[in-house]
């Protein structure tokens, strides 16, 4: 199942020409002899670039085309190794401001080096000890730099011979030619045209399915902005979109209402002159071939069409080119009212294109269905009557092929005429990607899905190869993985990397390869034969190690490996994996946990075998494994690491060597519940974009001179530093933090200019801010005084979505806290502010839907200060209002005099009292949306419920005064 792709190697090549461009080059180094060796490469990286979609369409047929393909591939990662260590040497060398920039061979010398040194020494305080001197003056020095350059010397020269080697055999023995890569002009269409006939007999488990489109069919009513309207079957390859719209278009009501009909397969060429010369002949039976004018063919369609009401089926589309759209349908609009057109097709984008309503997403297959068609073609039948031996194994097959239909039919044709029990034993036990293409149509029909992409995302797509069958990946975990691997490093028009993927994953789920999860809407999953497409497009530099293949017995990989994933176990000992360190070269290392619940284990020397065997990992994972206490030196190996995961590990401290990685992007550390330390300086890591630890509750300080790292874009919690830790005025040059910001310890903050530098009114990204002071007595005035002016100056910016405010220890809030300003705020959250003595006037923002307040033990009366004075309607968007733990709350004053009680909470779904134990009269008496009321332990409340008609849950305990329910004459009715 090896494969090496023009597009992904086209990718990777032109990623290198333009990392070799000059103005590139100057940033690699100041050696001009490695300066000319770079250009060189440049050029002959262009001549191999002009053949390689030559050399794609031999590939298959020519095994030497094929191999040298993979030797391509494998130069290709050998040569961005080579530039990436250029560029983190020069990363080095910019953070080591005692050094020169670069030191030249010419000029490189004994005397010079030790003058440095001297000098450096010089320079240095009394608290520099000597053997820091001697440090910096062998590993941080000119000298340093000069030995890189010579020893890269060997490695450049190797590559280039390597360069060399490569075009002189594609111009001597293949003969390989500079063509257009067009995808159009090549024969990647494998699958005939389709027909709109169709064997119903042959069709299961589509009943529903055609009963929905035929009413959207005979419906006139159906929106048409266009003077027709379009309704689109969208679904992966295989699952049955054609066989559907076969199946209405031959429906007897659909043949009646309907003047005129035709079916057109359109497929990826989308030919405009074809497609409407093809409806012209359906309609009007025309054969003229001699028209070869697209404006007489279309004034032709038009003048048929015109009056009359029409059913065009437009099948297989792939155009996403509003222009041909807009001019192959114009004539449709000279159609009667109630025309339709209807549109299958594998993208949403082209259902989107076309303005359809609806989009009907074609589901898979149930199992049963899937095996009724396997035996209609295997055994001609309806059942396994006539053959109970094949009826456990043919079961089997139908699971097998995961709801397409398309894979029960290619299996069955397999089977057909055969009912020996060895021959569907077999058939359960093949790959489908073996079968020959030729006679069986699933591989070319899915594969197809795979030609179309563009070449970056091939590269996206075979990556998550990766991944086992079944498993639910979120968006953000693929694109670090992605962006980690460099598919993402060309930032087209001012894009952030992290917003390119996620367009890369929308795309491949408009394109039905990725499948969002029918468990939670969040995560997406990739269909089984899918999951094939992937790891066949993969070819041998992916490797996925399923656990029959992970006995103890040493597994044997190739050594053009360069990505490693396999599922986790229980426990994994070094048997299992010390073979992978035999590939040096290896990029991923990526365990996956197929439950986030399940506790794994890792032989403790395993760690130290892959951080000293595998020192080009651009990907290092331990994430699930529980025993993982700490994280030996040897990390500080991996000069080429972008993505660091130790989530859901018990790691306590990260290993200062981890400061030395400078191309680190992403350090997750996600459920890391007793990690208490990070590294002392992270200063180095100026590349660091993402730093997840929102769950790092033990976390004790971020370190010193944390506001270094200002390409910091996710940071999950900034914990407050008491003496040698960050203080606030850290958050100001972190000008790019963006979604969930938690800012911990605040009891720690000394000065009010801290929480002022913060700047947290210039995050204009941040969406979610807690504010956080640990649990304590707060009994002093000044202290509380003091937290209160802190607090005024964390306002976060009017745009923030989402605020919690927790262990505040003031006695009254901000001014702003409340503003109307905050016109986009939805979700708000007090808790144990114990020193409070009265609530922000927060019933007048504007779009605020979800309020919780626990723990405001002052808090003795609610009223208008908590509804606002400048607002007409308070509370406008609220949904949700919860009050928990509120002990010293006793009265809850209507809002305002002679105003009527149901302008208050006009939207109000849900009111929660917990806990509150002195709390006595009544509630709101109008609350005309309520459905949910649930009042726990509120023992001096008496509820009335006069007026609430949408309310169905009610929840009551420990409530000593009742709960009434009057009817409209005012009669008690029930009582709790």
């Amino acid at each position: 199942m090896s494969f090496i792709g023009e597009a992904v190697l086209g990718a990777s090549v032109q990623m290198l020409i333009e990392k070799l461009a000059p103005e590139g080059v100057e940033l690699l180094t100041r050696h001009e002899k490695l300066k000319a060796d770079f250009i060189k490469w440049k050029g002959m990286l262009e001549m191999i670039r002009a053949v390689l979609a030559d050399a794609e369409d031999r590939r298959t047929k020519e095994k030497s085309v094929k191999m040298w393909l993979d030797n391509l591939q494998n130069l290709a990662y050998d040569l961005e190794d080579i530039l990436d260590e250029f560029q983190t040497e020069s990363l080095r060398r910019e953070l080591l401001p005692q050094e020169p920039a670069a030191v030249d061979q010419s000029s490189a010398s004994t005397s010079t080096f030790w003058k440095f040194t001297d000098s450096l020494k010089r320079k240095v305080t009394d608290a520099v000890t000597l053997s820091k001197i001697r440090k910096l003056s062998t590993s941080d020095s000119p000298r340093s730099s000069f030995n890189f350059e010579s020893k890269m010397v060997s490695q450049i020269e190797e590559v280039t011979a390597r360069l060399q080697d490569i075009i002189s055999t594609q111009k001597v023995l293949l003969k390989l030619k500079n063509v257009i890569s067009d995808v159009k002009s090549r024969n990647v269409r494998q699958i005939p045209p389709t027909t709109s006939l169709v064997n119903e007999a042959e069709v299961y488990g589509r009943e529903k399915e055609e009963e929905e489109i035929v009413e959207l069919l005979l419906n006139d009513g159906l929106r048409a902005d266009d003077g027709f309207s379009v309704i689109s079957i969208n679904g992966m390859g295989g699952v049955g979109k054609t066989t559907l719209a076969q199946l209405v278009y031959n429906d007897d009501r659909v043949q009646r209402h309907f003047q005129f009909k035709a079916w057109t397969c359109v497929s990826e060429d989308f030919d405009v002159f074809r497609v409407t010369k093809s409806i012209l002949k359906s309609i009007a039976n025309d054969q003229s071939n001699n028209d070869d004018d697209l404006n007489l063919l279309q004034e032709k369609l038009k003048k048929q069409l015109s009056g009359n009401k029409f059913l065009l089926v437009l099948d297989d589309v792939w155009n996403k080119n509003y222009n041909y759209w807009s001019i192959l349908s114009c004539p449709f609009g000279a159609g009667a009212p109630g025309s339709k057109i209807v549109v299958t097709t594998r993208n949403l984008d082209v259902a989107n294109l076309t303005r359809a309503y609806p989009k009907y997403g074609l589901k898979e297959l149930s199992d049963d269905d899937c095996l009724r068609v396997l035996i209609q073609h295997s055994l001609g039948s309806t059942g396994f009557s006539m053959n109970q031996s094949l009826k456990d194994v043919g079961e089997k097959i139908a699971k097998k092929c995961k709801g397409l239909p398309l894979a029960a039919k290619t299996l069955g044709g397999l089977l057909r005429g055969k009912d020996d029990l060895t021959d569907w034993e077999f058939v359960l036990n093949t790959d489908i990607w073996n079968l020959q293409e030729e006679n069986y149509g699933i591989i070319p029909a899915l594969r197809v899905s795979y030609h179309f992409l563009p070449s970056q995302l091939k590269q996206c797509f075979a990556y998550c190869s990766l991944f086992p069958k079944d498993y639910e990946f979120q968006e953000e975990e693929i694109i670090l993985l992605w962006t980690a691997e460099g598919f993402l490093d060309q930032e087209y028009n001012g894009r952030k990397m992290e917003d390119l993927g996620r367009e890369f994953v929308r795309e491949l789920h408009s394109r039905s390869l990725f499948q969002q999860s029918s468990r939670d809407a969040s995560r997406f999953v990739m269909h089984d034969l899918i999951n094939d497409l992937a790891r066949w497009a993969a070819g041998e530099i992916y490797f996925r190690m399923e656990d029959t293949l992970a006995g103890e017995n040493r597994q044997q990989f190739f050594q053009t490996l360069r990505h490693f994933s396999y599922i986790c176990r229980e426990y994994d000992g070094k048997k299992r994996l010390e073979s992978v360190c035999d590939v040096e070269h290896l990029r991923t290392f990526l365990p996956v946990n197929l439950s986030d619940y399940r506790r794994n284990y890792l032989a403790w020397s395993v760690p130290h075998m892959l951080l000293n065997h595998l020192p080009r990992l651009r990907v290092f994972s331990l994430c699930g494994y529980c025993n993982i206490f700490n994280l030996p030196n040897e990390i500080g190996n991996l000069k080429h690491l972008r993505c660091l995961n130790l989530s859901r590990t018990r790691i306590q401290i990260l290993p200062e060597s981890i400061n030395s990685l400078y191309n680190l992007h992403t350090i997750l550390l996600e459920n890391c519940w007793e990690l208490k330390k990070l590294c002392k300086d992270m200063g180095n890591l100026t590349k660091l974009r993402h730093l997840r630890n929102s769950d790092a509750g033990l976390l004790e300080e971020m370190p010193k001179g944390f506001g270094k790292l200002t390409s910091l874009l996710t940071l999950g919690r900034f914990v407050v530093g008491k003496d040698s830790g960050s203080g606030l005025r850290e958050l100001k040059s972190l000008t790019h933090l963006q979604g969930t910001l938690r800012i911990s310890k605040l009891e720690n903050v000394e000065d009010v200019g801290d929480a002022c530098e913060a700047q947290l009114n210039n995050k204009v990204n941040l969406r979610t801010l807690l504010l956080e002071w640990s649990a304590r007595d707060v009994q002093n005035l000044d202290q509380c005084e003091f937290e209160t002016r802190v607090l005024s100056m964390l306002k976060p910016h009017r745009d923030v979505q989402e605020l919690t405010i927790r262990g505040y220890g003031g006695t009254k809030f901000p001014i702003w806290l409340g503003d109307s300003s905050f016109s986009k705020l939805v979700n708000l959250k007090f808790g144990y502010c114990r020193m409070c003595t009265s609530l922000p006037p927060v019933g007048q923002l504007p779009l605020l839907k979800h309020l919780k307040i626990s723990g405001m033990d002052r808090v003795k009366s609610v009223g208008l200060e908590f509804y606002g004075s400048s607002c007409s309607v308070p509370f406008p968007s609220l949904e949700t209002l919860s009050f928990s733990d509120m002990r010293e709350w006793e009265e809850w004053i209507p809002c305002g005099a002679g105003q009527e009680v149901d302008e208050v909470f006009p939207k109000l779904r849900k009111l929660s009292l917990f806990n509150c134990y002195k709390l006595q009269g009544t509630l709101p008496k109008r609350l005309l949306l309520l459905e949910k009321l649930v009042i726990k332990s509120c023992h001096q409340l008496l509820v009335t419920i006069q007026c609430l008609p949408t309310l169905t849950e009610l929840h009551t305990k420990l409530c000593r005064r009742g709960v009434f329910i009057y009817a409209r004459s005012g009669t008690p009715i029930l009582h709790w």
